[in-house]
């Protein structure tokens, strides 16, 4: 059997519904900040998150600078935040029009349903993103809907399956 290709893995693991973030970070520039959702909590003892950012993203050389990152929890309402966050726009442009505070020392996303400001732990190559953990410090929720990534689309928890155009045969 052969390996599948690039295209059909990612289309595969977006059948796997996840919350989207954004991942932020203090920088010399202003905040930076990326959409992630390959982002999840790690240890409760001691307290910890995982999260991973792309080995060129300007947030994730953010994120060593500080030393610490804030994982803000997107909700349902803040799709446009997520897609801003997710360009290569210049790292000021993606927060224009954001409403935004600092807490704990990083940026957070007003409104977010969980906020967690992390010290930066661990730094870990995984392929062609860097896995990023950090012990949590300060940690904030909020009632809401939260926004998923399903299917190749946003939209609020709860909403039905779309699936993605793949190459090759679908299993039956």
């Amino acid at each position: 059997m052969n390996a599948p290709d690039p295209a059909a893995f990612r289309a595969a693991m977006g059948l796997l519904p996840t919350g989207v973030t954004v991942v932020a970070a203090p920088g010399p520039a202003g905040p930076a900040g990326a959409t992630a959702n390959a982002v999840c909590s790690l240890s409760i003892e001691p307290m910890l998150m995982l999260a991973c950012l792309d080995r060129g993203s300007r947030t994730l050389l953010a994120v060593q600078a500080a030393n610490r990152f804030g994982v803000s929890v997107l909700h349902d309402g803040q799709e446009e935040i997520a897609r801003a966050f997710a360009t290569k726009a210049p790292v000021a442009e993606k927060w224009e029009g954001v409403r935004w505070s600092e807490r704990d020392g990083v940026p957070v996303v007003d409104g977010a349903l969980v906020f967690v400001s992390c010290e930066l732990r661990d730094v870990i190559a995984g392929g062609d993103h860097v896995i990023v953990t950090g012990e949590v410090s300060e940690l904030e929720t909020a009632e809401g809907t939260p926004l998923v990534f399903h299917g190749g689309v946003y939209g609020p928890l709860g909403r039905p399956a779309r699936l993605p155009e793949a190459p090759g045969p679908r299993p039956r």
